[in-house]
C-alpha cells in the first residue's frame, strides 16, 4: 500500500500558538488533493494522533490543494516535558500514513 508521502509533494508540522499543532499536507496536483480528500478521513487522524474527533480540526484547501489539519498539543509548548518545541516532529507520522 502506498504512504500518503508517495502520492503527495510534502507533509509538514509547526506550531499554530502553544497550545496547537498545524500539519499541512501539500498535495501538488488535483488529483493528489482528490486521493487525499477521499481517503484520509478526519477520524482516522484523530485515531492516529490519539485524540478526540471532535478537537481536532480540519481545513480542505483545495485552490492550494492543500489539507490542514490542526489538534491540541498533548504538552504545551516550551515546557519541562516539551520533547518537539517546533512541533515539526508530527509530520512523520501522518506522512507514513498507508492510503
Amino acid at each position: 500500500m502506498p504512504k500518503l508521502n508517495d502520492v503527495v509533494l510534502k507533509v509538514r508540522s509547526k506550531n499554530a500558538g502553544p497550545f496547537w499543532v498545524t500539519i499541512d499536507v501539500f498535495c501538488g496536483s488535483d488529483e493528489a488533493y482528490e486521493k487525499v480528500t477521499k481517503e484520509v478521513s478526519t477520524e482516522q487522524v484523530a485515531t492516529l494522533f490519539q485524540q478526540p474527533t471532535s478537537a481536532l480540526k480540519r481545513f480542505d484547501i483545495p485552490y492550494l490543494k492543500v489539507v490542514k489539519f490542526s489538534l491540541p498539543r498533548p504538552i504545551v509548548q516550551g515546557s519541562r516535558f516539551d520533547r518537539d518545541m517546533h512541533g515539526a516532529q508530527w509530520a512523520v507520522l501522518l506522512a507514513e500514513y498507508e492510503l
